[in-house]
């Protein structure tokens, strides 16, 4: 069957032939007839409102809504819907991004920062961009080489890659313009949120927390790269003097030596802009080291973790903020989805945020002071009994603050809601998202070492008794986890309507005015649903799951979704912890419309998984293995062994024979696994193994290992 293009690729060529002396990649225009597209400037994409055809921005407008007014796929014709077009992204990896359409031309990122540019209506590939990101700057990335996105600037497209680059690419061509690095090597820091562009300005946020680092935002001119301002989120060490006034306010609140890992607060994903406030938004991250008393050891709400902060667009000062997690200890992030709307609350339009944070509480802020309009819990929640709508404060629970004894807390730490998109339909007056209730157990590590560019939770130390409790702890939380697309009411702060699904790792949410709600779910399916009521109006198997915010477009005249299917990221990390994962097919860009025709090829066949070798090693070193594990490992491999992006527990023959090559050597350092040999050494790694392979025995039997 003749099908359009979907197995293209870009072949590589010297990159002295078509990248900047500056840059390794590679890149190559495809075709002659490819659309050189308009300009996308500040003034359109300020009006991207009266658009509707076009994606120019990660929300799709400065409000962040993911609402379109297209509906020409609507609740009455949804059936129709077929698979257009779709492009293999050559990765088992999962793929997060948000594609963008401007002018017929689709641009999308995959992992590993590659780009690549389609003919948004046939799906012909323009170009690609390989940025050729180190592999092992991979270990440095908490939930994989993802990225969710890229940005738009006139002719340009403009990347934020792992390793730190920002860089801009030609539109037509995909050749870099210019490239800037954004952080120092010297610290783990890693880029998988998408760049924004506000008023020329491109800014940028990092991740990196969880191995320690001091989180910033800062802002590049969006036409040369030259650096124009920086905002750290959390105070340096105070013998140097601070930055400004609010990093002089902020020390205040913490306690210790905290600066010597940073103190996190990372601004790893979400963004804001009011262009008429002229203010951005930023959403913070966890503390570093992620158990408090191990950071701040005096207590102190620890600014400006798990906050939403507001700054001036042109120069990055201080505006105002609202801290959701005062003594955050929990690993949650205020990353997730800012979503703007004027709402009318008590008869009285507000001019608003809004945020579903892992937390578990869904907030409404006044965007103009930062004031607390309302916030209720959306799952259950038991860190905090409510929010004191007088003060903004919550009231914690001071049994949630674990210590050497495990505690069960809801939500753990792969939140409530993570950072799949939400979206908010101004016709129903709904927000949109996947939620979680998710449980999980928290000790304190007694032996906790803080080291730089290595895991630096704190938590764990789970020997003897403490190991016993956590595990019937852990199988509670197991039993109490849900998962649903939810439909929540911000005027009333309540669920309009939810929809179960079977497990966690739910995809980003696209709503129309068609009234339909559409996610990827962990069925390994694209499903659309009412947006009124959430009855299920059409399902599509496509393989994997789609963990990305779809988008929708309309060339000439038709309309069409997209959405980037690739299982991974921090959903896998968290999921593969229940259990095994579903077979699936690598990753692909999806794009439907009324009448598509187009099939999938058929599925791989799943290989059996094998048996543990033999355990050989005294209790002696699998302990001591297991106390390495989890300040080295857990970080990419899951706590206890379980999950992961690769879970050891099921690793084949060959890749147990080459373990310590593995580790030491960097002998799989294309796929991301860099060497250890700075942080471990060969009896270490032999312990770390010993107790690899003796948690593979003690979950063996009990689970479900059918391919």
């Amino acid at each position: 069957m003749s099908q359009p293009r979907r197995n293209a690729r870009c072949a590589l060529l010297p990159s002295l032939l078509v990248c900047a002396a500056i840059l390794a990649g590679c890149s190559e225009a495809r075709s002659p007839t490819a659309r050189d597209g308009g300009v996308v400037d500040a003034a359109r994409l300020v009006a991207a409102e009266r658009e509707p055809g076009q994606w120019l921005m990660d929300g799709r407008t400065y409000t962040a809504q993911r609402f379109s007014t297209l509906d020409q796929i609507n609740e009455h014709n949804v059936g129709e819907l077929g698979l257009a077009w779709y492009h293999d992204l050559d990765t088992m990896r999962g793929v997060e991004a948000t594609p963008l359409v401007a002018d017929g031309v689709l641009y999308n990122i995959s992992a590993w920062n590659i780009v690549m540019a389609h003919d948004a209506r046939t799906g012909e590939l323009l170009w690609t961009f390989d940025p050729e990101v180190p592999r092992e700057w991979g270990r440095y990335a908490c939930c994989e080489p993802v990225s969710r996105g890229l940005a738009l600037w006139k002719r340009n497209v403009i990347i934020a890659t792992l390793d730190g680059r920002l860089i801009s690419l030609d539109a037509k061509t995909g050749r870099p313009v210019w490239s800037v690095q954004t952080f120092d090597k010297d610290w783990p820091y890693s880029i998988t949120g998408a760049p924004r562009v506000f008023d020329g300005k491109v800014v940028v946020g990092n991740g990196g927390a969880d191995l320690g680092v001091r989180g910033f935002v800062s802002a590049y001119d969006a036409d040369t790269g030259e650096f124009l301002w920086r905002f750290y989120t959390v105070p340096g060490n105070p013998a140097d003097g601070f930055e400004n006034e609010a990093m002089e306010m902020a020390a205040k609140t913490w306690t210790g030596e905290w600066w010597k890992l940073g103190g996190g607060g990372t601004v790893w994903d979400s963004f804001a802009y009011d262009p008429e406030l002229n203010l951005v938004y930023i959403g913070t991250g966890n503390g570093s080291p992620l158990a408090w008393p191990h950071r701040s050891p005096e207590g102190g709400d620890n600014l400006f973790l798990c906050s939403i902060v507001a700054l001036d667009v042109n120069t990055g000062e201080y505006r105002w903020h609202y801290q959701m997690v005062p003594e955050e200890d929990w690993d949650y992030t205020c990353t997730q989805s800012i979503v703007q709307a004027d709402l009318e609350i008590e008869g009285e339009t507000r001019q608003v945020l809004m945020q579903a944070p892992k937390n578990g509480f869904f907030y409404v802020i006044d965007r103009r002071t930062g004031e607390l309009i309302s916030a209720k819990n959306f799952v259950p929640v038991t860190w905090a009994s409510h929010i004191d709508l007088e003060t903004g404060r919550p009231a914690i629970n001071p049994e949630a603050h674990a210590g050497v004894d495990p505690v069960l807390v809801s939500p753990g730490p792969g939140g409530a809601h993570n950072w799949f998109p939400m979206a908010f339909n101004p016709q129903t007056g709904l927000a949109y998202f996947p939620a979680y209730e998710h449980w999980s157990v928290y000790a304190l590590d007694p032996d906790f070492e803080p080291r730089k560019f290595r895991s630096n939770a704190g938590w764990g130390g789970y020997t003897g008794a403490a190991l016993e409790k956590r595990m019937a702890l852990q199988k509670e939380a197991a039993a109490r986890e849900r998962t649903y697309l939810l439909a929540w009411d911000p005027v009333k702060q309540e669920a309009a309507w939810k929809v179960p699904l079977p497990r966690h790792g739910n995809g980003g949410v696209l709503t129309t005015a068609g009234n339909l709600v559409i996610e990827g779910t962990t069925r390994q399916t694209l499903a659309i649903f009412r947006a009124t009521d959430g009855e299920l109006l059409w399902e599509m198997p496509v393989q994997s799951a789609p963990v990305a915010g779809p988008i929708t477009y309309e060339v000439d005249g038709e309309q069409y979704i997209a959405v980037n299917a690739g299982w991974g990221g921090g959903a896998a990390v968290v999921e593969r912890g229940q259990g095994i994962e579903l077979p699936r097919a690598p990753a692909r860009l999806l794009v439907f419309k009324l009448g598509g025709k187009l099939e999938l090829p058929p599925m791989p066949e799943a290989e059996p998984l094998p048996p543990p070798p033999p355990l050989r090693a005294d209790e002696e070193t699998v302990q001591r293995g297991a106390k390495l594990f989890a300040n080295t490992c857990a970080q990419c491999h899951g706590q206890l062994a379980i999950g992961g992006v690769k879970d050891l527990r099921f690793m084949d023959s060959q890749t147990h024979a080459e373990f310590n090559d593995i580790v030491l050597k960097g002998l799989r350092q294309d796929k991301g696994m860099a060497s250890f040999a700075s942080l471990l050494s060969e009896e270490d790694v032999e312990a770390i193994h010993a107790y690899v392979i003796s948690r593979a025995h003690e979950d063996w039997g009990q689970l479900d290992i059918s391919p």
